[in-house]
């Protein structure tokens, strides 16, 4: 492997394990280091402090292993085994009422820049760096070699997420086996999930636990589903006895996906209706008016430059959304934008409160789920932030 050499006393973070080599605390690197090429990083009197991939970018490397010994030939079988069995004791892979979970989560399981989402037989990779897509042979072999885990699909989800310099002419496509989709459990209920077609890799399942939460709210209640997707929530609220759901997103075909949902869980008869409507116009409707909301926008900002615009977003939508519960209502609300922390996230919900002259109790602090995992070391990989509102 190239060398890459930090400038001095720019070590401190990498000793302390977090994963990334930033562009400028790097003194000299060795010429000719391509992108995606595996590389060493040391310190500025060449001490070996890891190893990991190598991209042109404010992010210059990613350390997959620490340490002076090189990464081993059984590297990814290892660090695939050793996140599988952390979801099985987690109570993954082997309970017959949920079989989809994330198995490998970035930086939360050593791998920086891959993401893996199992739905049942199948597995769906997003490599977010060039390295990961590189080693995508290396990555399937282990897949297939993990003890515990059957798969008969695996599916490369990843143009979207690589520099598109380096995505062009390239595609999207089946590594092993050639099912586009399927009918997955989540707690028992069903969910139909096109991992080709679909957003990010067909579902969301960061927000697992946020929706069994939800259910134990339901029942009874008038219920709206703000930026719905394929209705999970709704399922949610439907099957805990609410007394009526609309799920609204501006997306046609996501709107087809919770209409099929909805007859995959057998609520044709329920009172529920889906609504392909942009959100915040939905939310002027005067006449509308519920008991439980849930508003879970997409990522309203993915850099720093773009956070102002983002909190004043997220104020506009919350505030608009309080204005529309009746007292004694419930907001389940939600930002999984990574540059709006959590103190900044709590801060513009409590903005749109006061904006909304009403009384607002928080009822609970939510996250994402453990097979979601944050490395204590890499705090940026926490990103999933709620709040739970009682509004008087």
């Amino acid at each position: 492997m190239k060398r890459v050499t930090l400038r001095a006393k720019r070590d401190a973070s990498i000793r302390r394990f977090h994963p990334w080599v930033f562009s400028g605390g790097i003194a000299r690197e060795e010429e000719g280091i391509e992108d995606g090429e595996w590389v060493e990083v040391c310190d500025n009197r060449g001490t070996v402090l890891g190893a990991g991939h190598y991209q042109d970018g404010s992010i210059k490397v990613r350390i997959l292993s620490f340490g002076a010994t090189p990464p081993s030939d059984d590297f990814w079988k290892n660090k695939l085994q050793r996140a599988l069995d952390y979801r099985v004791n987690l109570g993954f892979n082997q309970d017959s009422t949920t079989n989809c979970f994330r198995l490998i989560h970035g930086e939360g399981d050593g791998l920086s820049g891959l993401i893996i989402d199992i739905y049942g037989s199948a597995a769906v990779l997003q490599c977010h760096t060039i390295g990961m897509y590189k080693n995508r042979n290396d990555i399937v072999s282990a897949l297939q070699a993990l003890k515990g885990l059957t798969l008969e699909t695996i599916y490369d989800k990843s143009i979207d997420s690589l520099p598109s310099e380096f995505s062009a002419g390239r595609q999207n496509e089946f590594l092993l086996g050639n099912a586009s989709g399927g009918a997955v459990s989540e707690h028992g209920h069903r969910f139909q999930v096109d991992w080709v077609t679909g957003q990010k890799t067909g579902f969301f399942l960061d927000q697992r636990d946020n929706r069994y939460l939800l259910g134990q709210y339901a029942k009874g209640k008038r219920v709206l589903n703000a930026f719905c997707y394929s209705g999970g929530f709704s399922i949610y609220a439907l099957a805990n006895e609410a007394a009526s759901v609309d799920s609204v997103d501006i997306s046609a075909k996501a709107m087809v996906l919770t209409d099929e949902n909805v007859r995959l869980n057998q609520f044709e008869d329920a009172a529920h209706e889906s609504i392909t409507a942009d959100v915040l116009k939905f939310l002027k409707t005067p006449e509308k008016s519920y008991d439980l909301m849930i508003v879970d926008p997409p990522a309203f900002a993915k850099s720093v430059k773009k956070r102002h615009n983002a909190v004043q977003a997220y104020k506009r939508l919350n505030s608009s959304a309080i204005r529309h519960i009746e007292p004694g209502g419930i907001l389940f609300t939600f930002s999984c934008s990574q540059v709006v922390d959590k103190a900044l996230f709590y801060n513009t919900i409590v903005a749109a409160g006061m904006e909304a002259g009403r009384s607002i109790r928080v009822m609970h602090q939510l996250s994402q789920p453990p097979d979601h995992p944050v490395n204590l070391f890499h705090p940026e990989g926490s990103y999933l932030k709620g709040l739970v509102v009682y509004v008087e």
